[in-house]
């Protein structure tokens, strides 16, 4: 059976820890984004979150159902980075440029918990307004309801997907990354034209492109075809 978890007014009214920290939602996820970044998705715990906080482990139940809740939260909270601060400016390519750069940069900044949270639907605040956001700015460009639909599902889908794939590279001993990203260079670029013409001629291309992230150019390849659509429905469809 879940554990009933406290109303806000009454976690904030709980005696300090040991070191005299008053817990808070906030505190704890940002403490769980500190745990993953350092020791990885199996050091985060409820034991060693609670050792952290220096408070009993049954401590974070009052404030998360279980560790799959804190997930969650600690998925929206990196939304919530993605978003703070982030005002529609009226021209929709470039509010859906800025949101699609703010998420997919929220999440490789903390790869480790990407990599928890990226698949996941939270349904809480950030989320919900990042949602509300992309279709509002796609309803208010001219999109029917099911245009505007289907291109926020291709967009966020790209931009997570994108966000989960950069940040599992990332998220490897730093070791493994440098030896993954010299192949362009060690193996790529020493294959002979005779053999693998095509990779050759693009092999000092290959090694400079092949080791930063493609989100930029794919985001604009969408907003690209987006545009197009947008183009093509206000020439093709009487004014509504």
């Amino acid at each position: 059976m879940p554990k009933q978890v406290v109303p806000e007014e009454k976690r904030r009214r709980r005696r300090p820890t040991r070191s005299g920290v008053v817990l808070s939602e906030r505190l704890i996820v940002g403490t769980a984004l500190r745990m993953l970044r350092e020791h990885g998705s199996a050091g985060l715990t409820a034991r060693r979150l609670g050792l952290a906080l220096d408070c009993d482990p049954s401590a974070l139940y009052r404030y998360f159902r279980g560790m799959d809740d804190l997930t969650l939260a600690i998925g929206d909270a990196l939304i919530g980075q993605a978003l703070d601060g982030w005002e529609p400016s009226g021209r929709w390519r470039a509010d859906l440029r800025e949101i699609g750069l703010r998420i997919h940069a929220a999440y490789v900044a903390h790869p480790q918990a990407a990599l928890l949270t990226t698949s996941r639907v939270t349904g809480r605040v950030h989320e919900l307004a990042a949602d509300e956001a992309v279709l509002d700015v796609l309803r208010s460009a001219g999109f029917p309801v099911p245009d505007t639909v289907r291109i926020y599902h291709a967009f966020i889908d790209q931009t997570l997907a994108f966000a989960a794939l950069d940040s599992a590279s990332l998220a490897l001993p730093s070791a493994t990354l440098r030896a993954d990203e010299a192949v362009w260079r060690s193996t790529y670029a020493r294959l002979p034209r005779a053999t693998h013409p095509r990779i050759a001629e693009a092999a000092p291309l290959l090694a400079t492109r092949m080791v930063t992230s493609a989100y930029p150019t794919a985001l604009d390849m969408l907003l690209d075809s987006v545009s197009a659509q947008l183009s093509a429905y206000a020439t093709a469809v009487p004014p509504r």
